[in-house]
């Protein structure tokens, strides 16, 4: 799309075209985790605006314009046409743009007398957030339209719903135009995951028979560009599994997720530095992406062992730099001596490696600087909130540990976490193990002078209820995350704010699979039997659809896992080390 739609020629020295980009919130969403400023640059993009901002008019650039098809959107774009702001327009819609809304496009154009300026209209299939290699989100900034409680509470009118779950199917779609391959569907039954899976079935069996339109027939530079075998989709309904969403993490990913906010790949700090006058604190924005090899490789360690790691980034950055310093002092001898030129000439090859390797050391020194800052805010939450104790509660909890104290006095402690964490421990308690009525409302009382919201808990019993009707018991299929150690914290908040880490090494972290993770290895073994059996089974490239799984299929190698209802980090993580084993 940046290259004009036209494929990439391989030729470095050309020029690139300068072009200006035009982007909605959406747009921008989805471009901002894949390419940074610099890369925009480096592909000839000079300047690039919000849609709806006031823009000037820039003669003899081509504008690429990158946005939802809605009506706001297009009135937008039909004033640019009326205003002539650009000489070349590309039109590229994120979701395939209706036959009526660009007959009106078309008509306006007309109006405008700007017709030949207008060179390609492209539905682009996009509509969705890549934040990793391997995985992708639904929801761009400020829409709530696909939450949870979008979905789940009580008074969404029937509209609303199918509009909501035909813009998933709608992102769904785009994600397997995208990969250039047909799923075979698997979904519990009725629920919001099967409303999903049926209309996303029917969407790419009418796009496969349609002989003019069939995205998935792509020349064969791109087709099969992925395996052979077809991937298998597993979508799934949050309420499978309503515990691991409130259970406290340990993981350096997660963490920023859950207490930095981490968005769209980047978490903002604040800055330590007390603001002048009363002004609101500086933060720090800070980039979490494939770009950063020590976010790579440690977002899904435990949060210690992190913490170690930046140690030693820390203590071989400081070995470098000693290195160059010694060299400094080295070079500045006595030039008069004889013995300075046999010196300088080891010594010049030493310092060439030496400037060599300096963009290299400069970019590590950011990268520890920046870690060390996320770390030490993440580190400062823990201690104020005590989360550590909190996943350790909660661990013992799901895997039905007995408890040292009882949750009564857990709960009534003043210092301990914030009311939200009391409320996410008290469900998890309440999902795994049930209480007595009179218990209930002892903890309640508690729960109330702490300052908790109860208004979740309604919903909650009305879920469990329901939950323990279905064939499928709440209780059975936690295990939690399991931790051995359990004073491996105290080490660690004794030496106040600096990251001295003793006794780390003894961290175990047993791995259980999470529920979401033991539904997909069931399902990608085809294995039969368990709660699996009743699972839709929906492959849109049989005429007729067959409801039945195929009784002897090979096992899948390639598997998308889907939450209606929103997934989330440590899920993310089950599922990538189950797939490293």
């Amino acid at each position: 799309m940046l290259n004009l739609n036209q494929p990439q020629t391989k030729t470095v020295a050309a020029e690139p075209v300068w072009k200006i980009l035009i982007y909605d919130r959406v747009g921008q969403d989805i471009i901002s985790p894949l390419i940074s400023i610099r890369e925009l640059r480096e592909l000839g993009v000079t300047l690039h605006v919000q849609l709806h901002s006031d823009r000037d008019s820039i003669p003899d650039v081509p504008a690429i314009y990158f946005c939802a098809p809605s009506d706001e959107n297009l009135g937008r774009i039909c004033q640019d046409f009326q205003n002539g702001l650009y000489d070349v327009y590309h039109l590229n819609f994120i979701s395939p743009i209706s036959r009526q809304k660009l007959e009106d496009l078309a008509s306006a154009a007309l109006q405008a007398n700007c017709v030949a300026n207008i060179h390609r209209v492209y539905d682009q299939y996009v509509n969705f957030i890549t934040l990793e290699d391997d995985m992708f989100v639904l929801k761009h900034q400020n829409s709530d339209n696909l939450s949870y409680y979008a979905i789940n509470r009580a008074n969404t009118q029937d509209v609303e719903m199918e509009g909501i779950m035909d813009s998933i199917v709608d992102s769904l779609f785009s994600v397997f135009v995208t990969l250039g391959n047909v799923p075979i569907i698997r979904c519990p039954k009725n629920t919001a995951a099967e409303m999903v899976a049926r209309k996303l079935e029917k969407k790419l069996r009418e796009n496969l028979w349609d002989a003019r339109n069939n995205l998935f027939h792509l020349d064969a530079s791109q087709a099969g560009a992925f395996s052979f075998q077809r991937p298998l989709l597993i979508i799934l309904d949050r309420n499978v599994d309503m515990a691991t969403p409130l259970h406290h993490t340990w993981t350096y990913q997660a963490l920023a997720h859950d207490v930095l906010e981490l968005a769209l790949n980047r978490v903002v700090v604040e800055d330590d530095e007390k603001p002048v006058g009363g002004a609101r604190p500086k933060g720090r924005s800070c980039d979490l992406d494939s770009r950063d090899r020590f976010w790579v490789s440690h977002k899904g360690s435990p949060f210690p062992t992190v913490a170690e790691a930046i140690q030693e980034e820390l203590e071989q950055y400081r070995n470098s730099e000693d290195e160059i310093k010694k060299l400094k002092s080295t070079m500045g001898i006595d030039a008069e001596s004889e013995v300075a030129f046999s010196m300088v000439n080891d010594n010049t090859a030493r310092l060439t490696s030496a400037v060599n390797s300096l963009p290299q050391l400069m970019e590590l020194k950011r990268l520890i600087d920046m870690h060390t800052k996320i770390a030490t805010a993440i580190l400062n939450c823990i201690k104020a909130r005590r989360l550590d104790s909190f996943f350790e509660l909660e661990e013992k909890i799901m895997s039905k540990a007995a408890l040292d104290r009882s949750l009564t006095e857990i709960l009534s402690e003043a210092e301990f976490g914030t009311p939200e964490d009391k409320m996410r421990l008290f469900i998890i308690h309440y999902i795994c193990n049930g209480i007595s009525d009179a218990e209930y409302q002892r903890l309640e009382t508690i729960l109330q002078e702490a300052g908790c919201d109860l208004s979740a808990m309604p919903y909650i019993q009305r879920w469990k209820s329901i939950m323990q009707r279905s064939s499928m018991p709440v209780n059975s299929h936690y295990e939690g995350g399991g931790t051995k150690t359990v004073s491996m914290f105290s080490k660690l908040v004794s030496q106040g704010s600096s990251f001295v880490m003793e006794g780390v090494k003894n961290l175990v972290v047993k791995r259980h699979n999470l529920p979401v993770t033991k539904i997909t290895e069931q399902l990608m073994e085809c294995r039969s039997g368990g709660e699996i059996d009743d699972y839709v089974y929906l492959d849109p490239k049989l005429l007729k659809g067959g409801e039945t799984a195929p009784k002897n299929r090979a096992p899948f190698q390639d598997a998308i896992v889907f939450i209606v209802g929103g997934g989330n980090y440590i899920e993310y993580q089950n599922l990538v080390d189950f797939i490293k084993e």
